[in-house]
């Protein structure tokens, strides 16, 4: 007799072509999809974000969330040390300290995020007119940009901080005008190789023009490192003004910032270490989540690195 099978108990044959079809059907990933799932896998970088998130809103929400004025004196509790009353003490004018950070934060993440995005517009216009035009403007260019980058950076600050009033403005100005370079030989690296593809060469055979081609073609395609310099370029002026303002070269007092808080507390920085350790701490704090988090957009928008 022949052994006759069931259906019921017959195992389902594969469908090669029906798990083709399923594939298929799978959406393609955007490239913030791609962006960010690189991103994400740089940990630090998430971390990094989410602190430079609540910090932004701690500061930039100092005027609701602070329980004290940023120049309201109290000669009864002068430099006290952290207590429930003042979380990160009083300086020596009793004035408390936590509320002074909060505002100081709100200048000095104002003049690197302003100063970055400043130098990152003028670096990158000449970066990508170097680079697209080639020749004497390219050489040109990169001999000015090579004169200006020699130029020592902070005694430069110094002296013109010295010959004019010191304001938020003219720090931002300062410091932008004299921070571009890296940005302009980056793009102009870029804009170089970006020129040969083949969408610059269709957009010129259909008779775009030159600054059409530059704005709207290429330099889009070029914004990972514009973003990246620009995210690295809001720490070193940080840090910029931070320096100036501990030498008494930048925002006048009683105006608080975390570097003319360090300058307050120089002569007593022995004594009384919490006068310097908070706002010490902010600016280490913030300069390398600020690091970390360009070097995740890095990643994230490198095409070399892989997605899956």
């Amino acid at each position: 007799m022949t052994d006759v099978t069931s259906p019921a108990s017959a195992s389902p044959a594969p469908n090669p072509a029906g798990n083709a079809t399923a594939v298929q059907l799978r959406p393609p990933r955007t490239q913030t999809q791609i962006v960010w799932t690189k991103f994400k896998r740089h940990r630090a970088a998430v971390v990094s974000g989410i602190v430079l998130i609540i910090l932004a809103i701690l500061c930039f929400g100092a005027p609701w969330i602070a329980p004290y004025s940023f120049d309201e004196i109290d000669l009864r509790n002068t430099r006290q040390p952290p207590s429930p009353a003042h979380l990160m003490g009083t300086d020596d004018l009793g004035r408390d300290q936590f509320t002074r950070l909060l505002y100081g934060g709100r200048i000095s993440l104002t003049v690197g995020i302003c100063a970055a995005l400043f130098s990152t517009i003028i670096g990158a216009l000449i970066g990508a007119i170097a680079g697209f035009y080639g020749g004497i403007v390219d050489n040109a260019s990169m001999r000015f940009t090579e004169v200006i980058i020699a130029i020592p950076t902070l005694p430069l600050l110094i002296i013109i901080s010295s010959y004019t009033k010191a304001s938020v403005v003219v720090i931002i100005v300062v410091i932008g005008i004299l921070s571009w370079m890296s940005t302009a030989r980056i793009v102009r690296a870029s804009v170089h190789s970006t020129k040969r593809q083949d969408f610059v060469l269709g957009a010129r055979s259909i008779g775009c023009r030159n600054h059409t081609i530059i704005f709207r073609h290429i330099i889009p395609n070029v914004m990972g490192p514009i973003l990246v310099g620009a995210t690295l370029g809001v720490g070193a002026a940080i840090i910029v003004e931070s320096s100036l303002s501990f030498l008494g070269l930048g925002i006048s007092p009683p105006t608080p910032t975390w570097g003319n808080m360090l300058q307050d507390s120089q002569a007593t920085m022995a004594s009384k270490p919490w006068l310097t350790i908070f706002p010490g701490l902010a600016i280490l704090i913030t300069v390398l989540c600020i690091n970390f988090l360009g070097e995740g957009l890095h990643d994230g928008l490198d095409p070399t690195v892989s997605s899956n």
